[in-house]
């Protein structure tokens, strides 16, 4: 590196007039989202689209809702339960609330580049729809710390569970247990809040066409069917435990999804967290083993009879 570029590389973020540019252009285009977008003549969707859905969402009876509509919720009983209390709040104050908690993932997973990555047409839509492919971001990064995590996507989407094939081929098997664990745990308990919305959500999951795209029949011929992304999805995800590139799974994760939108891309924001290769996990090398004892030589005089 030259004296020149490393100065360049020390100067404030706002001084470096590409990543200035393309974050005053994703400002100014956040902006006309929430403000000009919701007046336009015959324009159906909202702000917080997706986040009334969570705020709106009956714990005991979820799924009430026509798909598709505004209000329309997808995920598991555990899910709603945890949010049900955000209905105390009015929903423009639930909203900000949820958006300022997908800012703070935001924030924390691009670091110095979050307002580059502002001008990611995902992003800023997924901050406008408040949907939660940015908490799966930070699932997809937390989680192999953290295996337990992964409940969170198991319980929302579903689908994300493909990417604990990582645990699988690396054997990392106390990690699949805290991941499948937690899940189990969560799930049992919200069964016994609600037991008869557990069922009401299996039958929603095996009625609606790819858990959820049946509303979106116009755009649902440019991608190739959920069970052929899931395959897809689990191939990178071994592909990348075999090869130590965590960064592979948030890619799988977004793959796998079971209704691939314009936001879905937004969980692609775990990658600089991710970037390089893993540490191989102590249960897929084997135990430790210490340096080898050598026994010293025997005196010369002790060689002697």
């Amino acid at each position: 590196m030259t004296a020149a570029s490393r100065v360049r590389a020390r100067l404030p973020i706002y001084r470096k007039p590409t990543i200035l540019g393309l974050s005053i252009f994703g400002y100014v285009l956040f902006a006309w989202l929430m403000l000009i977008v919701p007046g336009t003549p015959g324009f159906k969707s909202v702000v917080g689209f997706d986040s009334f859905a969570y705020w709106n969402v009956d714990p005991f009876h979820p799924y009430t809702a026509a798909l598709g509509t505004i209000g329309s919720f997808t995920y598991s009983p555990a899910f709603a339960q945890v949010l049900s209390p955000g209905h105390l709040l009015p929903f423009g104050a639930f909203y900000v609330v949820w958006a300022s908690f997908l800012i703070v993932n935001f924030v924390w997973l691009t670091r110095r580049m979050a307002l580059v990555w502002l001008v990611f047409l995902p992003v800023p839509l997924e901050l406008y729809h408040g949907n939660v492919h940015l908490l799966l971001a930070t699932v997809c990064v937390l989680g192999f710390e953290y295996p337990a995590l992964w409940s969170i996507g198991i319980l929302t989407k579903v689908t994300p569970g493909v990417s604990l094939l990582w645990f699988v081929v690396r054997r990392e098997w106390r990690s699949l247990t805290w991941a499948l664990g937690a899940t189990a745990a969560i799930a049992a308990v919200s069964f016994a809040i609600a037991p008869g919305a557990w069922f009401d959500w299996v039958k929603f999951l095996t009625t609606s066409q790819d858990a959820g795209a049946g509303s979106n029949d116009w755009y649902s011929f440019l991608f190739p069917p959920l069970w052929l992304r899931i395959a897809i999805a689990a191939a990178l995800v071994v592909w990348g435990a075999r090869t130590d590139r965590r960064w592979v799974v948030p890619v799988a994760t977004a793959v796998a999804m079971p209704v691939f939108w314009i936001t879905t891309p937004a969980i692609l924001v775990a990658i600089p967290r991710l970037r390089g290769k893993a540490p191989r996990a102590a249960q897929a090398v084997g135990p430790a083993v210490g340096p080898a004892v050598v026994p010293a030589a025997a005196p010369a005089e002790a060689r002697v009879s």
